[in-house]
C-alpha cells in the first residue's frame, strides 16, 4: 500500500510539474506585443447587450459612458435585459438611453438564459448589427473599444475577447489580490496565448462576436458559466477567441472573502461542469486533427482539477515534510513567483503602489483550493447566484493604476 501510495503522489507531482512548465514556458510569449494604434475606419454594427439582475445602483453609469465611445453613435445600439429584475433597473436604463428588453421566467434564471432571450429578440428585431457585444451590468469600458473592436472584425476575427481590468482595486485586500491576478493574466495567459494562435478565454464580459458565427452555431449557453462553454463549443467548430489587448472592461470585484468564494464557487461549478462533458472530446478532436489549440482548450478545461491536485500534495507536504524544510521551500517558491509576476507589472506600466499588492496575491491563491473542492461537489447544480454591485463610479473618475492606457 505504502508503494501504490508513493506512486500515486510521484504522479500527481509530475502532473502539476508538467503544467507549471507548460505555462511558463507560455508566459514567455507575453513579453513583448505589438501596440495597436491604427485603427480601420468604422464600418461594423454593433448592438452593445447588457444582461442585469436588479443592478440599479450601477446601470446607469455604464449606459452613460457607452453613450461616449470614440466610434459613430449611428453604427451601435445599447441593449439592456432587465433579468427578472424587481427593481428600477429597466427604469434607469431607459432614462439613460437604452433599449431595455425585459425578462421574467423564474424558472430559467441567470445570465446564459438572460442572453439566449435577448439574442433572439435582438437580432429578429434588426438582422443588420455585424457583431454583438456583451456586458456586465457593473462594468466600464474604454472609449476606444468599438474602434478596436471594429478593426478585428474588419480583419477576419471572429470572437475577440476585451482586456479585463479592475473596477474598484484599491478597495479591499481582496480586490487588491485579484486586480494583480487581471493583470498577470491578462499579459501572461491570454496575450501569451494570442501571440501562439491559440484560443484565448472569455471572460463573460468585454467579448465581442460576430452575427455570421451567432446566427450559424447559435448561443445556447445556459450553464453557470456560460463564456468558457460557448469558447469551448466554437474551438470544436474550429473557431478560435482573440485578445484585444487594447481594449479595456473595468468589472467591480467583490470586497470581502464571503463574497468572492460565491462568486468562484459558482465558476467552478460550472467549469467542472463544462469539463466534464467537452473535456475527452475535445482532446480527441484536437489530438486527431494535430491542432494545438484545441489539445490547449482542454487542457486548460482540466483548470479545477490542477488546482484540487495542488491542494492534495500541499496536505501531504505539510504533513510528511519536516516544518523548516517545508517553510524553506515556501519561501523559496513566494520569492520566485513574486520576482516573475512583478515582471508582467512592469510590462504593464502600474504604478509602484501596485507592486505591494503582490504580497496578497499567494494567500488569494490558496483560497482557491477549497474553493475547487465545493465546486467540484456542487458541479450539477444550476442555481445562479448574483454578485452584489454597489461601486456606481463614473468612466471619468476611474482609477485605473496605470500608467498609461495602451
Amino acid at each position: 500500500m505504502e508503494t501504490v501510495f508513493y506512486v500515486i503522489i510521484r504522479a500527481l507531482q509530475f502532473f502539476v510539474t508538467a503544467f507549471a512548465i507548460y505555462y511558463v514556458l507560455v508566459s514567455l510569449f507575453g513579453l513583448r506585443r505589438h501596440e495597436e494604434s491604427d485603427y480601420l475606419p468604422p464600418r461594423c454594427r454593433f448592438a452593445l447587450v447588457i444582461a442585469a439582475h436588479n443592478e440599479e445602483k450601477v446601470i446607469g453609469q455604464l449606459v452613460s459612458n457607452l453613450q461616449q465611445m470614440d466610434y459613430p453613435r449611428e453604427l451601435y445600439d445599447i441593449y439592456v435585459i432587465a433579468d427578472n429584475c424587481t427593481d428600477r433597473t429597466a427604469e434607469v436604463a431607459r432614462e439613460q438611453g437604452a433599449r431595455v428588453i425585459e425578462r421574467f421566467n423564474r424558472r430559467e434564471q441567470g445570465k446564459g438564459y438572460a442572453l439566449e432571450y435577448g439574442f433572439a429578440q435582438i437580432l429578429s428585431s434588426d438582422p443588420n448589427y455585424d457583431a454583438v457585444v456583451v456586458f456586465d451590468a457593473d462594468n466600464l469600458v474604454s472609449t476606444n473599444f468599438l474602434l478596436v473592436m471594429n478593426t478585428r472584425l474588419l480583419r477576419g476575427e471572429s470572437i475577440i475577447q476585451g482586456y479585463l481590468a479592475t473596477k474598484n482595486p484599491d478597495d479591499t485586500w481582496i480586490t487588491k489580490a485579484i486586480c494583480v491576478g487581471y493583470l498577470i493574466t491578462n499579459r501572461f495567459w491570454q496575450l501569451a496565448k494570442y501571440r501562439l494562435g491559440l484560443s484565448c478565454a472569455l471572460g463573460g464580459t468585454g467579448m465581442c462576436i460576430s452575427v455570421p458565427v451567432l446566427r450559424r452555431y447559435g448561443w445556447g449557453m445556459t450553464s453557470l458559466t456560460e463564456d468558457l462553454e460557448f469558447q469551448t463549443k466554437a474551438l470544436l467548430n474550429g473557431l478560435r477567441v482573440s485578445w484585444a489587448h487594447e481594449a479595456r472592461v473595468f468589472d467591480e470585484k467583490p470586497l470581502t472573502l464571503a463574497r468572492s468564494w460565491r462568486q468562484r464557487r459558482r465558476w467552478m461549478q460550472g467549469h467542472c461542469d463544462v469539463a466534464g462533458r467537452y473535456f475527452i472530446r475535445l482532446l480527441w478532436q484536437g489530438l486527431c486533427r494535430r491542432d494545438p489549440a484545441m489539445i490547449d482548450g482542454a487542457l486548460y478545461l482540466c483548470q479545477p482539477f490542477l488546482v484540487m491536485v495542488c491542494g492534495v500534495l500541499l496536505a501531504y507536504n505539510l504533513m510528511h515534510v519536516q516544518f523548516h524544510t517545508a517553510l524553506f521551500w515556501v519561501l523559496v517558491s513566494l520569492a520566485l513567483q513574486i520576482s516573475y509576476f512583478s515582471v508582467a507589472l512592469r510590462l504593464e506600466r502600474v504604478e509602484r503602489a501596485v507592486y505591494s499588492w503582490l504580497f496578497y496575491y499567494p494567500a488569494f491563491i490558496l483560497t482557491w483550493i477549497p474553493v475547487a473542492f465545493v465546486g467540484y461537489l456542487l458541479r450539477k447544480k444550476k442555481e445562479w447566484t448574483h454578485t452584489l454591485h454597489i461601486r456606481g463610479i463614473r468612466y471619468e473618475n476611474l482609477r485605473t493604476y496605470t500608467l498609461r492606457e495602451k
